[in-house]
């Protein structure tokens, strides 16, 4: 007699293969709960996959740049934390800035004159610095990428002030004429400051007149930052004035127009920066008010 015979339960698709003998549930086997847990899983990998295969043009770029990253931002984290704890979170945050303004000016400089320097590193209560994996071809050179950072600097700290004539909020007035002082002070010809590279374009002997305003300024106001600017400026002074090789002396040769167009910079700079410091000034008394 034909017929049809049912298929044995091991030969059952598994979604007939649900009950056994007289009705009883069959207990699916390892293998089987084993593919049921990893097929939903090898599809997500497969599509996580892809997603990042779309985006490894946007991935691969910014791991280049993460050591920068690491290096800039985490000091610059760094700096206004320990800088809050003194003066405030956003006064922190506003100080930072414009010291990575400065920098950014020196860092352009450099770029455009076409030599090879490091991101900006912060060092709490010593401002920051960018690190010049080159030494500038000649004192022209050198004179340009210091004087990049004050002229930068004295922008942003001009913005604060327009900020505060707009907003009124004397936090922005108090952050320019710190910008204002900050580019000043480093506009000093002596030692590692930015004037010291400037002035290296001018004459030697402003050197000299940066080194003794140190001196005076030290003996008036003894810290830490002084002294070393000034133990720091003691080699590069015997160099300025030690008999020079051929070589050196070349380093030192300025054009006329040159000479011209740095000191109207420098001291124009200088000028600026001053007024500037007594517009943004807060009076002693304003502040007793509050």
């Amino acid at each position: 007699m034909l017929g049809v015979m049912e298929p044995d339960d091991q030969s059952r698709p598994p979604a007939q293969r649900q009950y056994g003998e007289y009705g009883q549930p069959v207990e699916p086997s390892f293998g089987e709960k084993l593919k049921r847990w990893l097929g939903p899983l090898g599809v997500a990998l497969v599509v996580i996959a892809k997603f990042f295969a779309k985006l490894k043009f946007i991935i691969l770029p910014l791991l280049k740049f993460l050591p920068i990253l690491l290096k800039t931002g985490g000091t610059m984290i760094l700096s206004i934390w320990i800088y809050a704890m003194a003066y405030g979170v956003w006064f922190a945050v506003g100080f930072v800035l414009l010291i990575f303004v400065h920098e950014c000016g020196h860092l352009i400089a450099a770029k455009r004159l076409g030599l090879n320097v490091g991101a900006p590193v912060f060092i709490p209560f010593m401002g920051a610095f960018i690190a010049l994996k080159e030494a500038p071809p000649n004192a022209w050179v050198e004179a340009q990428v210091g004087i990049g950072g004050p002229l930068l600097g004295a922008v942003g700290a001009g913005v604060c002030e327009l900020v505060y004539l707009a907003t009124g909020n004397p936090m922005f007035r108090a952050l320019a004429y710190t910008g204002f002082f900050l580019n000043l002070f480093n506009l000093a010809p002596v030692g590692f400051l930015d004037g010291g590279r400037v002035v290296t374009a001018l004459s030697p002997w402003l050197w000299i007149v940066g080194f003794l305003i140190m001196i005076g300024l030290t003996i008036l106001h003894p810290n830490f930052m002084l002294i070393l600017i000034l133990i720091m400026s003691v080699p590069r002074i015997f160099f300025l004035f030690r008999r020079k090789s051929e070589e050196e002396q070349r380093y030192f040769e300025v054009t006329p127009a040159q000479r011209s167009t740095m000191a109207v910079l420098y001291f124009g700079l200088i000028a600026l920066l001053v007024i500037g410091m007594k517009m943004s000034l807060i009076p002693q008394e304003a502040l007793q008010d509050r």
